[in-house]
């Protein structure tokens, strides 16, 4: 059963190899922490703000194939957020689940165009979920717009999923961090399941050129199936290492049943 889990609130930066580094470093120090999965956040191949064509590489490409190294050497599951080629001169903005005997992949759905920022105009959609078992505990996926969004929550939960993960990269500005904190716990008590939300560190120094760019805010957090927050960082870079207990989501659903009651 996963019962230790690990969000390494981090900054990616355009530099694919860097980033490498990082997830190496993080993961090293999850593993060391016990932690059996440990989170990255979205846009770990490459930060926002930057071309994504260039850099988008296939499930299977080197970039996926080195995080699969590190899981394998620091013996857990990595989730870190990619990018790979789509039609069009686009990308799927991707988060790579691997290590610990699983290897799968999430396309984001919903695609950040709000704010401002038009994630559309390089991305395409992703088209369904995904769900896999992680030390036997059923654990689903979103990437960050999707925490807006509760069907996906409830259609995974519904699909079994007792632990929901959501890499994501928010971005900035008045109300951000308050939406984010209310988003994440409203969507653990949609689903009755765990949500973990882990988020890029809020950025030292924004450069003009990234001004509309979602480089993250931080307060990474993991809320329980009854929306209360077990923990949570503020926004500078660190781990988060929680203990979940699974076991909890069967009994709360047995007492607020809003996965059978609902209607739409």
């Amino acid at each position: 059963m996963l019962t230790r889990i690990t969000l390494a609130q981090v900054n990616s930066t355009p530099d694919p190899a860097e980033n490498l580094a990082v997830i190496d470093t993080a993961a090293t120090r999850a593993a060391d922490a016990g932690a059996q999965l440990v989170v990255f956040p979205e846009a770990m191949m490459r930060c926002f703000g930057e071309p994504l064509g260039e850099i988008a590489q296939p499930i299977d490409g080197p970039w996926a194939d080195a995080v699969r190294g590190i899981a394998e050497r620091a013996g857990l599951t990595v989730v870190a957020g990619m990018f790979t080629p789509a039609d069009a001169g686009r990308v799927y903005n991707t988060v790579l689940v691997t290590g610990g005997g699983v290897d799968a992949h999430y396309d984001k759905i919903h695609r950040y165009d709000a704010f401002g920022f038009a994630e559309s105009d390089t991305v395409a959609p992703g088209e369904k979920p995904l769900r896999v078992e992680i030390a036997g505990t059923p654990v689903g996926f979103a990437t960050c717009y999707d925490l807006r969004f509760p069907g996906l929550f409830q259609t995974m939960a519904a699909d079994g999923a007792d632990l929901i993960v959501v890499p994501a990269s928010w971005g900035d500005g008045p109300g951000k961090v308050e939406q984010w904190q209310l988003l994440t716990r409203a969507r653990a008590l949609d689903s009755t399941a765990y949500v973990a939300a882990c988020d890029q560190a809020l950025p030292a120094i924004v450069p003009d050129a990234y001004a509309t760019a979602p480089l993250g805010v931080g307060h990474s957090c993991v809320a329980a199936p009854d929306g209360t927050l077990l923990d949570a960082l503020g926004a500078d870079s660190e781990l988060l290492t929680v203990d979940i207990d699974p076991t909890r989501v069967a009994e709360l659903r047995k007492v607020l049943p809003v996965l059978a009651n609902r209607r739409y």
